[in-house]
């Protein structure tokens, strides 16, 4: 019989999904703030409109000019409204591969910071063709020939992460989550009932560590304390750390290395057989 008296069990899983959703979690302007310099964002889609839950610019990275990408939430509900909620539409999207291909156009390292609890799912979005800015994003990013880094630093919420995370290296803080679903939705649709996120947190194998064991990041950027939001400052440095390792090794390879790179780096993901079965 168990005692009642003994600590719940623990689900380090769900923990961290927590943790990526801290309202006081430090967000993509934040990191642009404190590990950049001259961020000039640049705003439109040039078909539609401007999507703000998407800042996007050209800035410099210690002594080299990089374009940032970066997907912004909201902290009070003004700035949530404002943000979408962190729910990037067609345009946003647009928006971004807009200012990437700029950015291969003049030789520029490409960083993304992936932070949304997925593309936002409503009518209008759907109308102006979600689904579509999406596939292209994935299409065009694998085709650029320059280094393209991408850092999880929240949420990392299914096809509306993914559509800016085709890089060269890919790099998740300590507490930050990517999956294909979340696990409220996950639990929904597995156990009919989403009161059951933690189970499937669990089982979706959505944190860093988690992933880095899968093969399906580069590298865990190391947060302070209790979290990122603990103390933004230190978390910048250790993300600005990684960001220069992972220039550094790109920095050599050629336009048409960095594509099979990025190439070679996709498809090995989800193969687990090293002879083909008989």
């Amino acid at each position: 019989m168990a005692d009642p008296q003994s600590p719940l069990p623990t689900n380090p899983s769900w923990e961290r999904v927590q943790l990526a959703r801290n309202p006081k979690r430090p967000h993509s302007l934040d990191y642009i703030q404190r590990i950049f310099t001259n961020f000039q964002e640049l705003h439109g889609d040039r078909a539609y409109g401007d999507d703000h839950s998407i800042v996007a610019g050209m800035a410099w990275f210690e002594e080299r000019p990089v374009l940032i990408v970066g997907q912004q939430k909201g902290r009070d509900t003004k700035q949530k409204l404002f943000r979408n909620f962190g729910m990037p539409k067609p345009e946003g999207y647009r928006k971004a591969l807009r200012l990437m291909e700029m950015a291969a156009k003049f030789s520029r390292p490409i960083i993304t910071l992936l932070d949304t609890p997925g593309a936002y799912p409503g009518i209008d979005a759907e109308e102006r063709g979600q689904a579509e800015a999406i596939a292209q994003n994935l299409r065009e990013m694998s085709r650029l020939g320059v280094p393209v880094i991408v850092v999880v630093i929240g949420e990392g919420g299914s096809g509306g992460a993914l559509a800016l995370g085709v890089g060269n290296r890919i790099y998740m803080m300590e507490n930050a989550v990517y999956s294909v679903i979340s696990p409220e939705s996950c639990a929904a649709i597995i156990y009919r009932d989403s009161g059951k996120a933690a189970l499937a947190a669990a089982a979706l194998k959505l944190t860093a560590p988690d992933l880095l064991g899968l093969g399906l990041i580069d590298g865990i950027v190391p947060e302070p304390g209790e979290g990122a939001h603990t103390d933004p400052d230190n978390a910048a440095d250790a993300l600005r750390m990684m960001l220069r390792i992972g220039l550094s090794e790109l920095s050599g390879m050629s336009g048409q290395e960095l594509i099979d790179d990025r190439y070679e780096k996709f498809r090995r993901m989800g193969s687990f057989f090293t002879e083909p079965m008989l």
